[in-house]
């Protein structure tokens, strides 16, 4: 049976020969296998899901898209220089960035568009400083949006917590992009706040470390814009008015409710 087309295309556009792929966590595969995994895991949910109408899977691929579709997008890891070409940002599809021969990984998450979504990817896995320690996320074709590259981590501390707003326009990406609330909830002995923006965790603390903190990559999408059929997509208002609770630390508090009381038991 020959390679499904989606696939190939894939391939051919991004150039990397590993990736990873995450929802709740990460898997590490060879590139063709996991996204031939995702596509068919993707379609198992449609036939659950009947609201998601985008047929589009890659990420290099151009979709319109409409509310509670799903949305494919990546999630790039690498240095910060490997995502430009003659002093330009590029998207990681873009085969001129040659990620495939530079010290790269990849992430692919498919969210509910205007949902608001807690993506996670599991450090004890995956350490963004050996790759270069910064992060892109992108998507598209024609228009190719990509974020700018953001520090996740170097040798003394982890970023742990971010929050990614897609923005579209008559259900077309047009733009990416990084938000942060700044160091407000930098509360406990083990966060640092870095540029007067970031919370981060001292590496030294991190439980891939030796340490004692979940130091798991976390990643809040939003959306905003209009969809295909020009509904407005109101998360990214929500996320903005509900700032000072952070979804992975209401998931985290709600697992650590669950299963505090067995700790004991094992």
């Amino acid at each position: 049976m020959g390679q499904d087309p989606t696939v190939s295309r894939l391939l051919a556009a991004i150039g990397l020969k590993k990736m990873k792929r995450g929802e709740g966590g990460i898997i590490m595969r060879s590139m063709t296998l996991v996204i031939q995994m995702m596509v068919a895991i993707t379609m198992m949910m449609l036939v659950a899901d009947g609201a998601d109408k985008n047929n589009v899977f890659s990420p290099c691929s151009d979709a319109r898209i409409q509310r509670l579709d799903g949305f494919t997008f990546g999630l790039a890891f690498s240095s910060k220089e490997s995502f430009t070409f003659n002093n330009t940002q590029l998207s990681p599809c873009d085969q001129r960035l040659a990620l495939q021969s530079k010290q790269s990984q990849l992430a692919l998450f498919r969210p509910k568009v205007d949902q608001i979504s807690l993506l996670t990817i599991n450090s004890s896995s995956f350490d963004p400083a050996a790759f270069g320690g910064h992060m892109v996320a992108f998507a598209g074709h024609k228009y190719a949006a990509r974020s700018n590259p953001v520090l996740v981590s170097d040798s003394s501390n982890t970023i742990t917590s971010f929050t990614l707003v897609l923005e579209f326009q008559k259900g077309t990406l047009q733009n990416m992009f990084w938000n942060n609330f700044g160091c407000d909830a930098c509360q406990g002995e083990s966060l640092v706040c870095l540029e007067n923006k970031y919370c981060a965790v001292p590496n030294s603390k991190c439980k891939n470390k030796g340490g004692s903190v979940d130091c798991n990559l976390s990643i809040q999408v939003a959306f905003s814009g209009t969809d295909k059929n020009l509904r407005a997509l109101n998360s990214w208002y929500e996320v903005k008015n509900l700032r000072q609770y952070s979804l992975y630390g209401v998931f985290s508090n709600l697992r650590d409710s669950i299963t505090s009381p067995f700790d004991k038991l094992f």
